[in-house]
């Protein structure tokens, strides 16, 4: 689904990301875990086409290049990003939120009414929380439904593939879990995920494989479940000090 070999991006003199290789694969979820500063945001935002990068190669579905790409035509090929700080339109209602994710497909045509009645419908049913509050307005909302709003007017415009950058930010514990209690479901619906996470701990138990990423580099990538049991990651990232 994801293809990336020696991206880097630069911030004037400073290197924030120095070159590095990012696979993904259909259907997988893929975190990128790493300490403030570690350019991880950077990435998944060269990604998204909001940051200028260079790379060796930057492929989307084997054949779409990413070098140079709009974000918006990134949008048009079935790529989603799901902001840090959710991002969502807090004067529009939840339903108006969602009718603006759904009006761009990634077939570059606009929805039908069928189609987004159908979508809507699914996506109510998914997520009831925002079915309750469908008619407020979405600054009135919770920080975690903002966030779950933030999901749903992405996955609306039906993605291929889904980046989310640091959906635990600013929500309460409790909240947290019920955030990633929301990705899990949608990755076990088939879809692929890009999620890049502060918190290493909760986004290695629910990702397949996992990149460590620190001052610009990959330190470390594997398997999630193997590397939430690394002593060098339990002490670096997990606050646990190795047995």
């Amino acid at each position: 689904m994801l293809q990336i070999e020696s991206l880097s991006v630069a911030y004037g003199c400073i290197q924030a990301v120095k070159g590095i290789d990012i696979q993904v694969a259909q259907g997988e979820l893929v975190c990128l875990i790493g300490c403030n500063g570690a350019g991880k945001t950077s990435t998944l935002k060269a990604i998204a086409g909001l940051l200028p990068f260079k790379a060796k190669q930057a492929l989307f579905k084997h054949d779409v290049n990413l070098l140079n790409m709009p974000a918006h035509q990134r949008l048009r090929h079935g790529m989603a990003l799901v902001p840090e700080g959710r991002g969502v339109f807090t004067r529009m209602t939840v339903l108006e939120n969602l009718e603006l994710g759904a009006y761009s497909r990634h077939t570059g045509k606009q929805a039908s009414k069928a189609d987004l009645a159908n979508d809507l419908a699914y996506l109510l049913d998914t997520f009831p929380r925002l079915k309750e509050r469908l008619n407020q307005t979405a600054g009135t909302l919770s920080g975690g439904e903002q966030q779950t709003l933030a999901i749903a007017r992405a996955l609306i415009g039906k993605p291929d593939m889904l980046l989310l950058d640091e959906p635990s930010m600013g929500l309460a514990p409790m909240m947290v879990e019920k955030i990633f209690e929301v990705i899990q479901q949608v990755h076990l619906q088939g879809m692929t995920i890009l999620l890049v996470e502060q918190n290493a701990h909760i986004a290695l138990q629910i990702a397949n494989r996992a990149y460590v990423m620190d001052s610009g580099l990959i330190d470390y990538t594997g398997l999630a479940s193997k590397l939430i049991n690394d002593p060098r990651i339990r002490e670096t990232y997990l606050g646990q000090a190795p047995a």
